[in-house]
């Protein structure tokens, strides 16, 4: 009768994960086909040009854009039925986030239209339609994401599986053109600024996409070309972002979802004021070095060792306080006894896979660093600045994991901390009685009940009018005992209660500061400030082409590590 009753589910479940088998791999070739043009753009293979790898993208986002408009309009025609919801993806805060790197981003189209309008005589159409496709993307994905982020999809699913799955690689590969021409143009930088440090036996190439006739206003072109760059960072994390909630999204299809979702948790200044004066500090002083960073570095010899040093000594100074603040985090922690929720959430399983994944590409570069290092012949002095810094990064990053992904997986006290007593107030001949039980007992519903005695309400009032003879010296005696018990264990509860709050603001404070720390060390490799490339020790040890390819493949999944640890400790904040 089991194995009966069991046989339409396994069979039925069938369908579903050959939907979801197939659809990744549709997603999967999609992306590698997309790789490879990019790739093929970059290396100026023969026969693909820039306006080959701009046509497959605007399809890609065309197709998406059909299937946006046709989810949106059934979902429109069924919104009187109730839909399942996954209360733990697509956060209030995310999608403000993702506004604003969106808003940024039609900043980026427009720049790019204005200069395709400036060297229209000698670019390709496609390089005017693209930014106008995507910035109509954009603005509908955005809507999209808002309204039906948490969604869990009960209906046409393999239909379904297939348009979000097509979305998450389609913003993947807007994502990679994205990071491949930012790191073009840093490279190119990079390149000019070697000499300066008198690495001149490298051999200066530079990879120069640039139109091949004038500007109709010289002026604007110099704003478009320069401001261009400046905006890809934000391009850049829109698209990482995006991706990230569409994933969820399909990874929520035809799931079941528990009906005892945890309620809102909204953010509040209120208890981390020292978090957010440290980090606002350590905000500050980072926007200053990278200020000071691009001025100097290439200067002069002297100049970008200067700027080389004054970099590595903050980010040191940094790390050790991100470090000392994981630490004290850690063991706050241990001192709790509070269980972890293994509850099934795609949304957390992807926070804490993308936290440790991308955490790789840092890895990379800071033992790649340590290993140059240990194995030049020659050691500038502002090189082993890097040794502290290198080894910084890799234990600053061990520890903040282990507190986000800690964090995320603890279970929320179910008891608001608000509610401080439970007292049941009578006046029994002239007098108050304090009747409130240990906290414990009252929560566990165990007050005055293992002992077997009667409320002191039941004593004061009632059994005091069956005893008001000879018993009135006996009852008095009686509650100024119980009203000294009382507040002994009113005392002892608002002694643990302070601690807990305590516990609480520390680490609500160390996750504020921690969120500020991370925003600021993403801000420097992010706007083009990357000793990795300007220090030069690791060129000569590893090669040229070698180290620069190491960096290239690395450096955004570390600057998307970043970001992506300020959401999760902003969330962090939120829950604690």
């Amino acid at each position: 009768m089991e194995k009966a009753a069991g046989s339409p589910a396994v069979g039925g479940s069938y369908p579903q994960k050959n939907a979801e088998i197939l659809s990744s791999q549709y997603g999967i070739n999609l992306f590698l086909a997309g790789l490879l043009l990019t790739f093929a753009w970059a290396v100026h293979a023969v026969g693909i040009s820039k306006s080959h790898l701009l046509s497959y993208l605007i399809t890609l986002m065309l197709i998406q854009l059909l299937w946006m408009l046709w989810y949106l309009c059934r979902s429109c025609t069924q919104r009187r039925l109730i839909r399942d919801k996954d209360t733990h993806a697509g956060a209030r805060w995310l999608k403000c986030g993702i506004t604003l790197f969106a808003v940024i981003t039609l900043i980026l189209d427009s720049f790019k239209i204005g200069y395709y309008i400036d060297f229209s005589n000698c670019l390709s159409p496609t390089e005017g339609i693209f930014p106008v496709t995507h910035a109509v993307h954009t603005i509908l994905q955005v809507y999209f994401l808002w309204c039906h982020a948490k969604d869990v999809i009960q209906s046409f699913k393999t239909l379904e599986r297939f348009g979000v799955i097509h979305s998450v690689f389609t913003n993947l590969l807007l994502w990679t053109n994205g990071v491949l021409t930012e790191s073009k143009h840093q490279l190119n930088e990079h390149k000019e600024r070697l000499i300066t440090l008198g690495f001149g036996n490298i051999t200066i190439v530079l990879d120069d996409h640039a139109p091949q006739c004038n500007c109709t206003t010289t002026t604007l072109c110099s704003i478009f070309s320069q401001g261009i760059y400046y905006l890809y960072p934000f391009n850049i994390e829109y698209h990482i972002l995006a991706s990230t909630m569409l994933y969820v999204l399909w990874k929520n299809i035809g799931r079941k979802v528990e009906h005892h979702q945890q309620s809102k948790t909204p953010f509040k200044f209120h208890g981390i004021t020292v978090g957010m004066i440290f980090g606002l500090i350590v905000l500050t002083s980072t926007i200053a070095i990278v200020v000071v960073y691009l001025i100097q570095i290439g200067g002069s010899k002297i100049k970008s060792e200067l700027a080389l040093t004054m970099f590595y000594l903050h980010a040191i100074f940094v790390l050790a306080l991100m470090c000392t603040a994981g630490i004290v985090a850690l063991l706050i922690y241990r001192l709790e006894d509070r269980s972890l929720d293994n509850s099934k959430n795609p949304a957390r399983k992807l926070d804490a896979e993308l936290l440790v994944g991308t955490a790789a590409g840092s890895w990379l570069l800071s033992w790649g660093s340590i290993l140059a290092i240990i194995c030049a012949q020659a050691h500038p002095k502002y090189t082993w600045y890097n040794l502290p810094y290198s080894i910084l990064v890799i234990i600053e990053k061990y520890i903040q994991n282990l507190f986000i992904i800690e964090s995320i997986h603890r279970e929320q006290e179910k008891v608001n901390d608000d509610i401080k007593t439970l007292r049941i107030v009578t006046i029994s001949r002239g007098s108050t009685l304090s009747l409130t039980p240990l906290y414990k007992e009252i929560y566990n519903g165990r007050a005055t009940r293992d002992t077997g005695e009667v409320p002191c309400l039941f004593k004061g009032s009632i059994c005091g009018r069956d005893n008001d003879g000879a018993g009135v010296a006996k009852e008095e005696t009686s509650q100024d005992n119980t009203s000294v018990m009382h507040s002994a264990s009113d005392f002892s509860f608002y002694r643990r209660n302070s601690v807990t709050n305590n516990k609480r603001r520390i680490l609500k404070n160390i996750a504020a500061f921690l969120f500020l720390c991370n925003l600021s060390l993403w801000i420097p490799p992010a706007f083009g400030c990357r000793p990795e490339y300007d220090n030069g020790l690791e060129e000569i040890v590893f090669g040229f082409e070698p180290w620069i390819i190491v960096v290239n493949l690395a450096m955004p999944f570390s600057i998307f590590y970043r970001m992506h640890s300020a959401a999760s400790l902003f969330e962090v904040n939120c829950k604690t």
